[in-house]
């Protein structure tokens, strides 16, 4: 055997070595073993931010902050007829004067981001970490004129992008979705 090739097998002899050292270094000194979700803050309540794949997942009550007699009933019909589970309209006790006002909480920040997609991302949203269940109430204000198309909907999603963990939460796992041909 040469000299020449005796240093070649030399060199990439130390070079694994150095390699496998790295490696070995590299997984020990890891300082992001924990997954994601575990550094959540204790206290910090969990919320959903999924965004919902069919809108009978999602439940809305629908309160008339206008005067107009029946607004309530006539935007439930409409989330009916979106597929939404729908609970039964009401008054509320305050008139509104903007187009929507959505209040949800923990369990539901996916699904409100949804609902506000249908009032082209002109609603106030009011997220309550105390809030129980996953049921979001819809206050109509006086500016509201029409709920939001299918396109407009889309299109609106697409702008305003995925649902945002509120301010002092984290994020629930991920659910993992079954495959369509599974």
């Amino acid at each position: 055997m040469s000299f020449a090739r005796v240093r070649a097998l030399v060199v990439v002899g130390v070079l694994v070595v150095a390699a496998v050292v790295l490696v070995i270094v590299a997984l020990t000194k890891d300082t992001q073993g924990d997954p994601v979700g575990d550094s959540c803050p204790a206290g910090a309540p969990r919320v959903d931010i999924e965004l919902p794949d069919d809108p009978a997942q999602v439940t809305v009550k629908i309160y008339n902050g206008t005067t107009t007699p029946g607004l309530a009933d006539s935007v439930t019909t409409e989330f009916k007829n979106r597929r939404f589970t729908t609970q039964k309209p009401a008054e509320n006790k305050t008139r509104y004067s903007g187009i929507a006002d959505i209040k949800y909480g923990p369990d539901a920040v996916g699904k409100a981001q949804l609902l506000r997609a249908y009032f082209l991302d002109q609603s106030k949203m009011e997220y309550d970490a105390k809030r129980k269940g996953a049921t979001i109430d819809i206050v109509i204000g006086k500016d509201f004129r029409q709920l939001a198309t299918s396109t407009e909907v889309n299109q609106s999603l697409a702008a305003v992008g995925e649902p945002t963990v509120p301010p002092g939460a984290c994020a629930k796992p991920a659910t993992k979705k079954k495959d369509a041909d599974s």
